[in-house]
């Protein structure tokens, strides 16, 4: 599947300083001309052109107070290269309660996927998990170079591996997903700031764990709403 993918539109433009004397800028501009998962990969290289996908500002006003920490592009966001352009995004916007232009603003939202590229489909057409060479390459530069967040939103077990073990909540990382779902109060009671909020993924594939659990919507949503809002305040 992702050796055929049909030819990308062209990028969005993104508000990146040219300034060299900006490091996060400099650090935006080397990730996003990244080949690391082709020609230093760890394991079978990416079968198709890379597209890092991300959505950090720079710059003086650039410090986004919400970070979106996701696991990384599918087939419809390769080929617009702006991160949630589908029925997931469309899920996840009503579940801020925000819309697109805010969603996109990267001076109020930060979007960094532990998986920059689309990292292609296994046999039975579903998304690969996030390519390892992305963490172990960008992640701890790109986070020492952010400004620290107020809100930190991690969806699928790469991302909340990694926060968890970025913001000192280890304790947490022996617990499943949905486990820490369960568990979501305690987590993001257990620091003053930034505080961590773990999501489920808002594909369409997980409406059935969302029926099972109606108190994602009716507990959990309207914090994070809330949560939101002062964020962007």
């Amino acid at each position: 599947m992702s050796a055929s993918l049909p030819a990308m539109a062209a990028a969005p433009a993104v508000s990146v300083p040219e300034d060299p004397a900006d490091p996060l800028a400099a650090l935006l501009a080397r990730i996003r001309a990244c080949r690391v998962c082709v020609e230093q990969p760890r394991r079978a290289p990416l079968p198709h052109e890379p597209r890092p996908v991300l959505r950090v500002g720079s710059g003086t006003g650039g410090g986004a107070r919400i970070l979106l920490a996701s696991q990384a592009p599918g087939t419809k966001v390769h080929l617009s290269g702006l991160p949630f352009t589908d029925a997931s995004g469309d899920r996840l916007r009503a579940w801020l309660g925000v819309d697109a232009p805010t969603f996109y603003d990267a001076t109020r939202i930060a979007i960094a996927p532990m998986g920059f590229c689309f990292p292609g489909q296994d046999a039975k057409g579903g998304d690969l998990p996030p390519r390892p060479e992305c963490a172990a390459t960008w992640h701890d530069q790109l986070f020492a170079a952010l400004p620290a967040f107020d809100l930190v939103l991690v969806i699928g077990a790469a991302a909340q591996n990694y926060h968890l073990r970025r913001l000192g909540l280890e304790r947490f990382l022996r617990l499943n997903l949905t486990e820490r779902m369960l568990r979501w109060r305690e987590i993001f009671d257990a620091r003053q700031g930034p505080r961590l909020l773990p999501l489920p993924h808002p594909s369409w594939r997980n409406t059935g764990w969302l029926k099972r659990h109606p108190w994602f919507e009716s507990e959990l949503l309207p914090v994070l709403r809330a949560e939101v809002a002062a964020a962007l305040r």
